[in-house]
C-alpha cells in the first residue's frame, strides 16, 4: 500500500485522536506527525506510531517550509489559526482539512481553495457538526424530486449529568462558546436568514429521556448555500438534556457574558469538568415529494465512547476524528472525482464514509469495532414538523 505522509496540527482533545486514528499500524498507508506549540500537550500524546514536533503556526514562511512534502495536512487548531495554515497548503500543494464550525473563516479558505493545483483540495468542517451531519443530511435531501423541510440535530452529551447544566465539556471551549455566542443561518419559507443562537427552543424524547434543542451556530455549515432555492424550511440546532439552554441563555445574554469571551471561557474551564463517559446524538429529518408523493425520510445514530484504535476516546473525540480521518483517506483512495479546490461535506458518498474505515464508526449495521447505536424509538420533536418514524 502506498504511504501518504499527512501533518496534523493541533495536539488538543481531537487533535490527538486524529493522529492516533491514522498513525494506527493495524490498518497503515499513513505517516503521520502531530504538531503542537505546546511540548506538554505534545508528550502527553506520544506513541510510537507516529512523530511530534513543536511547530509554531503562526509564522507563515517556517510552516510553509514544514509543510512541504505532506499529501494532507489537518488542521485541528482553533479557528483563527487555519487561513495561515490554508495559505501554507496551496504554497506547499498539501491537500488542507479541518474541523472548524466557524462560518467566517471557512468563506476564507473558500477564497484560498480558488487558487488550487489540479488535484489540490480544501475542505474545511469535517468534524461531526459540520461535517458527517451534512453528509447524512445530503444523503437525504438527494432521494427527493422535490425538497421541502430539512432539519439537523447533533449532540454530545455526558452519559452521568451531575451539575445543573447537565454538560460537561467534551470538546472544544472556543468552540461551545462559538455555537452559543455567535449569529446562526436558516432558510425559512425559502429565504436565507441568520438567527440568535440559543433561540428555537424545542423537546423530544429519544428511549424515554427528555431531551431539548435550540439554535447553534456553525453546523450547517455550507449546507445553505448549497440548498439555497431548493428546500423551504432548513435549520440546525444542538441537542442537549431539558434546562441546559435556559441556564446558558442567562450566562450569554442576561450576565452578559457573551461579551467577554475569556472570562466566559476561564469560567467554564474551572467550573465544569470535562468526561470521556459521552454519548453522540445525530438525527436528520427530510420531507418532499418523491414519485407524487409526500413522504418523511429520517436518519438517526448514537455513538457512544469507547475503543478504537487501541485507545479509550470520549465519543465527541472518535465520531470528531473519524469523520475527518475518514475524508483524507477517501481523498487518498482516489474516491473524489476530478478534485480541485474546494469541496462542500453534502458532495461525498454517505454509502462511501460509512464504508471507510474510519466513517465505518457511525454505521449502525455493525461494521464498526465500536458501532452506531440504532435508536429504537426516533425523536418526535415538538412543533418542529418531524414525527415519530423508523430509521432510514
Amino acid at each position: 500500500m502506498k504511504t501518504f505522509k499527512v501533518i496534523v496540527l493541533g495536539a488538543g482533545k481531537v487533535g490527538r485522536a486524529v493522529a492516533h486514528f491514522l498513525a494506527n499500524n493495524e490498518w497503515g498507508g499513513f505517516e503521520v506527525a502531530l504538531c503542537d506549540s505546546d511540548p506538554v500537550a505534545l508528550k502527553a500524546s506520544a506513541s510510537t506510531l507516529l512523530r511530534t514536533y513543536t511547530l509554531q503556526v503562526t509564522d507563515l514562511a517556517h510552516l510553509t517550509h514544514s509543510l512541504r512534502g505532506a499529501h494532507s495536512v489537518v488542521s485541528a487548531l482553533p479557528s483563527s489559526f487555519n487561513p495561515v495554515v490554508a495559505e501554507a497548503c496551496l504554497a506547499t500543494g498539501a491537500n488542507y482539512f479541518d474541523l472548524t464550525e466557524d462560518f467566517s473563516g471557512s468563506q476564507i479558505i473558500r477564497a484560498i481553495a480558488e487558487k488550487a493545483a489540479p488535484g489540490q483540495i480544501f475542505m474545511p468542517q469535517c468534524g461531526l457538526a459540520p461535517g458527517f451531519i451534512s453528509v447524512a443530511a445530503g444523503h437525504l435531501a438527494k432521494q427527493f424530486d422535490r425538497l421541502e423541510t430539512l432539519h439537523m440535530r447533533v449532540g454530545a452529551l455526558p452519559i452521568f449529568p451531575t451539575n445543573m447544566l447537565k454538560y460537561n465539556l467534551t470538546w472544544s471551549t472556543d468552540g461551545l462558546i462559538n455555537e452559543y455566542c455567535n449569529p446562526c443561518q436558516a432558510i425559512i419559507d425559502g429565504e436565507l436568514h441568520e438567527v440568535m443562537a440559543l433561540e428555537g427552543h424545542e423537546t423530544f424524547n429519544w428511549d424515554g429521556v427528555e431531551y431539548e434543542a435550540f439554535n447553534t451556530s456553525g453546523g450547517l455549515g455550507t449546507m445553505c448555500e448549497t440548498l439555497k432555492g431548493k428546500v423551504r424550511e432548513l435549520n440546525y440546532k444542538a441537542i442537549r438534556y431539558k434546562g441546559h439552554r435556559d441556564l446558558a441563555h442567562f450566562m450569554m445574554n442576561e450576565l452578559r457574558l457573551r461579551d467577554d469571551r475569556a472570562v466566559l471561557r476561564a469560567l467554564l474551564e474551572k467550573s465544569v469538568p470535562s468526561t470521556r463517559q459521552d454519548a453522540v446524538f445525530t438525527f436528520c429529518s427530510a420531507t418532499g415529494w418523491k414519485n407524487g408523493q409526500y413522504e418523511q425520510l429520517t436518519d438517526a445514530r448514537r455513538v457512544r465512547h469507547g475503543a478504537f484504535a487501541d485507545k479509550e476516546w470520549s465519543a465527541i473525540q472518535m465520531t470528531a476524528a473519524a469523520a475527518v480521518c475518514a475524508m483524507v483517506d477517501l481523498h487518498a483512495l482516489n474516491h473524489f472525482k476530478d478534485p480541485r479546490g474546494l469541496l462542500r461535506q453534502e458532495e461525498v458518498s454517505f454509502e462511501d464514509f460509512l464504508s471507510n474505515r474510519f466513517g465505518c464508526i457511525y454505521d449502525i449495521r455493525g461494521k464498526s469495532p465500536v458501532g452506531a447505536e440504532e435508536s429504537s424509538i426516533m425523536p418526535a420533536l415538538k412543533g418542529s414538523g418531524i414525527y415519530q418514524s423508523a430509521n432510514r
